[in-house]
């Protein structure tokens, strides 16, 4: 157990770093676009993966996308993956459960930093009944410059009361680890593509992470 001169924070990413919904977005996305008569093929979703919606649509679409058309696909979407989800279940990724229950268990503080909508957050976390575990948790709506951009980290741990350089960050995708970088964190990139991620530690699975992980990583 840490004690409080020495508190440190894990902030977590949602979206496939610690639920595996991937399908879910792909197919809520794509049908979205389709009303758009835009064909999404999966490497332009997968290039997009972690970013605000707004910022997505408008890589997609074009940097002059109207606001009205953004919000219109973004209802579109969002609406469609929470069906889907709620249709479907939501599955825990291996090794989440452990490392949120030893981490709380010895003393970490711990935030979500999403790119998603409060109403996605909502219904992933209560799937699992995962909100205790969380001190703060930013979403979409909280913030003007989304991943890449810091300031969804940083919001994170002046939330939790914890410095920058006493946070860890736990991301599957290239805008989240960037912007866990420019806020001056440690970051674990996790997931399928781990091995083309820029981050400190990069594993596949979390339940991959020796049993020192985080701490040997914010000693270094």
């Amino acid at each position: 157990m840490m004690d409080r001169a020495t508190v440190c924070a894990v902030i977590w990413d949602l979206d496939g770093t610690l639920v595996d919904n991937a399908e879910y977005h792909w197919q809520a996305f794509r049908e979205a676009l389709a009303s758009h008569n835009y064909v999404l093929s999966r490497e332009r979703f997968e290039s997009v993966i972690g970013q605000k919606m707004d910022t997505a649509l408008r890589n997609l679409l074009g940097p002059d996308l109207a606001l009205e058309e953004i919000q219109r696909l973004e209802m579109v979407k969002e609406t469609r993956f929470r069906e889907l989800m709620r249709a479907g279940g939501i599955t825990l990724l291996p090794g989440v459960r452990g490392w949120l229950d030893s981490l709380r268990d010895d003393g970490w503080r711990q935030a979500i930093a999403s790119s998603a909508p409060r109403l996605n957050l909502e219904v992933m976390l209560g799937a699992h009944s995962l909100e205790p575990y969380f001190g703060a948790v930013v979403c979409a709506e909280d913030v003007r410059n989304g991943k890449p951009a810091p300031e969804p980290f940083l919001m994170a741990a002046a939330k939790l009361g914890v410095a920058p350089d006493r946070c860890i960050v736990v991301e599957d995708a290239a805008p989240g680890l960037e912007g866990a970088q420019l806020a001056g964190m440690r970051t674990i990139g996790v997931g399928p593509s781990h091995d083309v991620l820029r981050a400190d530690v990069t594993v596949r699975h979390l339940n991959d992470l020796p049993v020192n992980a985080f701490s040997s990583l914010l000693s270094s």
